[in-house]
């Protein structure tokens, strides 16, 4: 994310709590490409639950250090599912801007069962923040599936989510924004937003249900339309992540795509120059980016 003054590829940790499984992803595995998926967790709570497939690909500049991104799942519950993306802006001022998302993500998976967090998304980005002592920024999404079908989201910036029913959207998150491609985000700095700013929502889940979240990175990149469309030709989740990066990826690097960034630039009121216009062109092409998707389909803990 290149943005005014915070996003992995690999050191995947696995940790367990109890019996709760907890998938912490700030991936640096220079020169491969990282997907990191959770086996399924069968319980004997009813209820339901979140079957989780992950897949991250780094900005092609930053592969070498791993991209700025970071996220966690953890099963949770009906499973926790949680995207930071560092804010690029900071290597200018010599600061990895991967420090901070790994960091906060890192935290966020240690305090998800605290008591003063109560299964709270919100308070989950609060605790999380106020522990992070590294210089940097970043956006945040956490999302949290009570047993009975409540998904409670939690955002701050950009990163977003998307629920699909019946081949259909039928929500999405709004990013938050100060003007074009400078969203909020959380910082070490006081001028940044705190969990005070988080836009906070929740949704009702059915079974067969799919929640997608990613970074920017996808939804900069790919239309809502060919989400819906990959997520229903894909068999599992696993593959459904993967595609949806991959296709990410490969719109982020072609110039003639008129991305969904492309689109929102020119409302916005960047464009070619006049003399482009006048010949029929206009500003196209997807956007470069570290890429981070999470697909968790709904599913029954008794049938799982």
């Amino acid at each position: 994310m290149a943005i005014p003054v915070l996003r992995p590829f690999s050191s995947i940790s696995y940790s367990t709590s109890r019996r709760n499984l907890h998938l912490i992803c700030s991936v640096h595995r220079p020169k491969r490409l990282v997907s990191c998926a959770t086996s399924n967790h069968v319980s004997s709570e009813a209820g339901v639950r979140l079957s989780v497939g992950t897949h991250f690909i780094p900005h092609p500049d930053k592969v070498e250090k791993g991209g700025e991104d970071a996220f966690f799942v953890s099963s949770l519950s009906g499973g926790v599912l949680g995207v930071a993306d560092g804010v690029s802006g900071w290597a200018e001022k010599d600061v990895d801007p991967a420090l901070f998302s790994r960091e906060l993500m890192a935290n966020a998976s240690s305090f998800v069962e605290d008591e003063e967090v109560n299964y709270d998304p919100r308070s989950l980005i609060r605790k999380a923040h106020a522990a992070t002592s590294s210089i940097g920024s970043a956006t945040v999404v956490i999302a949290m599936l009570e047993r009975n079908g409540i998904l409670k989201i939690a955002s701050v910036g950009d990163c977003g989510v998307r629920v699909i029913r019946k081949g259909q959207v039928v929500f999405s998150t709004s990013p938050q924004e100060h003007y074009f491609d400078c969203p909020y985000q959380l910082s070490s700095e006081a001028v940044g937003q705190t969990f005070l700013d988080a836009t906070v929502t929740t949704v009702e889940l059915m079974e067969e249900d799919t929640v997608v979240m990613g970074s920017d990175g996808l939804f900069d990149n790919v239309f809502d339309r060919e989400i819906v469309s990959v997520v229903s030709s894909c068999d599992n989740v696993s593959d459904a992540a993967k595609a949806l990066a991959n296709l990410a990826h490969n719109h982020s690097k072609d110039s003639s795509f008129d991305s969904p960034y492309s689109q929102e630039a020119r409302s916005q009121g960047f464009d070619v120059p006049w003399w482009k216009k006048i010949m029929g062109m206009k500003l196209t092409g997807g956007k470069l980016d570290d890429i981070t998707v999470i697909v968790g389909q709904v599913t029954s803990s008794l049938s799982s």
